[in-house]
């Protein structure tokens, strides 16, 4: 490098060094990174969006979301054992249902495979039909059997700048646990109402990448998943959009008044349970919910259970109420002893234990850059809890013994307990301490747009 180019590296440098010192923030970016006017995200004869979600029972089942133009004959979907060979051998056919979506990107069709009938711990490839196209094979394992160990990631709200910014917390997760076989997401997969929906979950798949049709992936629905009709007139109300009950293919065993929404599934010794807090919450579902996952609960399971909700039991943000969900749902939880409920919707990072004990372990987390503060209660009673950090979870499920860890972005161990299990139904729960980076705070004493709840937009 010259002598000139030299000096006015330098001064770059130290120009970037002296904004940082007094806290400039960056630049404004937007929610997606499609240019404006473009339909980059519409559909074509590819198929695309291609997700798979656990059967009821994960061990003998999948199914299988896709997207494209829309068809001229029924979609169709090949599944066949996954050999060495690139001859894949005889394929069975299973045709899906359809449902047509318009969209700002135009018109698009959605279609739902169910996959029955399969052997446990078993390697199958799948590939899906698009007009005239296929896409590539895709390799799904089926759960396996109860006392074999299972890995599985967990992320709290992405909702934001999805491709630039979560992508690269769901690849570390991957890289930090290569063996997960299943993927829990809080809700508030996208932002929604901006007039860009579309291009919002074009680029929530593309933020997943080989995830999503690689494994198992059970989403709940947050509020950002759902619209308000009619805004600000009294027949205001909350509408499910449109895009959710087509781009998963959930095994549709709900809560009768929120049933695509709401679901559970057996994945070896882990019974998972997902609900819908803001049709609890603004559509009065919350007793029926309630009742409906007490009935999931009772009778013999397995013997590990989570529960997955958006909006947290225990707020961590200021003037949030979430007391209707809560009194309906914590008597049911302690009642079956549940060990983990998974939360997000706060853009915070905050764990606590139920009232009545160790268990349930409450926790709220939050993957994209969208980030807010702490409640001067949530400081109190809740440890650790972080702002200003995307984080994801993986859980390890060995034997008698769950693992729970969090970490940032980058990988670095923030938080982290281990549930054993004794004889019968006790549990005894241990915090583990060793090697977790310090606590996280908001550096700014405002948000970029001068906020004082948000840290980060």
């Amino acid at each position: 490098m010259s002598s000139g180019g030299g000096r006015q590296w330098l001064l770059l440098a130290a120009l970037w060094v002296a904004a940082g010192a007094v806290g400039a923030a960056p630049a404004a970016e937007p929610n997606t990174q499609v240019p404006v006017g473009s339909r980059h995200y519409a559909a074509t004869a590819m198929p695309d969006r291609i997700v798979a979600s656990p059967a009821q029972d994960a061990a003998t089942g999948f199914a299988v979301s896709w997207r494209s133009v829309p068809l001229d004959a029924a979609a169709v979907l090949e599944v066949t054992l996954a050999g060495d060979s690139p001859d894949m051998g005889q394929v069975r056919r299973i045709t899906a249902r359809s449902q047509a979506l318009q969209t700002e990107n135009g018109a698009a069709q959605f279609h739902h495979a169910d996959v029955g009938g399969l052997q446990p711990d078993t390697l199958y490839a799948y590939r899906v039909q698009g007009q005239g196209s296929w896409s590539a094979w895709n390799h799904f394992r089926t759960a396996g059997t109860a006392d074999q160990s299972l890995t599985v990631l967990y992320f709290g709200d992405t909702q934001n700048k999805n491709l630039s910014h979560v992508s690269r917390v769901i690849r570390q997760g991957w890289q930090t646990a290569p063996d997960a076989r299943l993927a829990v997401f809080a809700g508030d997969l996208v932002s929604g109402g901006d007039g860009q929906d579309d291009s919002e979950w074009g680029e929530w798949f593309a933020a997943g990448g080989w995830l999503l049709p690689g494994m198992a992936v059970a989403p709940a629905a947050g509020n950002h998943e759902y619209f308000e009709e009619f805004e600000d007139t009294p027949q205001e109300r909350r509408v499910l959009g449109r895009h959710w009950p087509v781009s998963f293919a959930l095994p549709g065993n709900g809560a009768g008044v929120a049933r695509s929404t709401t679901y559970w599934f057996d994945y070896q010794d882990l019974r998972v349970v997902v609900l819908d807090g803001t049709s609890a919450l603004d559509l009065g579902t919350a007793a029926q919910q309630a009742q409906w996952l007490d009935g999931v609960l009772t009778g013999e399971r397995p013997h590990w259970t989570i529960v997955v909700v958006h909006q947290p039991l225990y707020p961590l943000r200021a003037e949030r109420d979430n007391t209707v969900l809560a009194e309906q749902l914590r008597p049911v939880l302690r009642r079956h002893r549940v060990d983990l409920v998974l939360q997000g919707h706060d853009h915070t990072y905050g764990r606590r234990a139920d009232e009545a004990g160790d268990l349930p372990q409450y926790i709220s987390s939050v993957a994209g850059p969208k980030q807010y503060r702490l409640s001067e209660q949530a400081r109190a009673t809740m440890r650790p809890v972080a702002e200003d950090t995307q984080l994801f979870q993986v859980l390890r499920i060995e034997g008698r013994t769950l693992r729970y860890e969090a970490r940032t972005a980058t990988g670095r161990l923030y938080d982290a307990f281990e549930i054993r299990r004794g004889r019968g139904e006790a549990r005894r729960f241990t915090e583990v301490t060793k090697g977790r980076i310090a606590q996280r705070d908001c550096p700014r004493p405002h948000s970029p747009k001068g906020r004082d709840d948000r840290c980060w937009e």
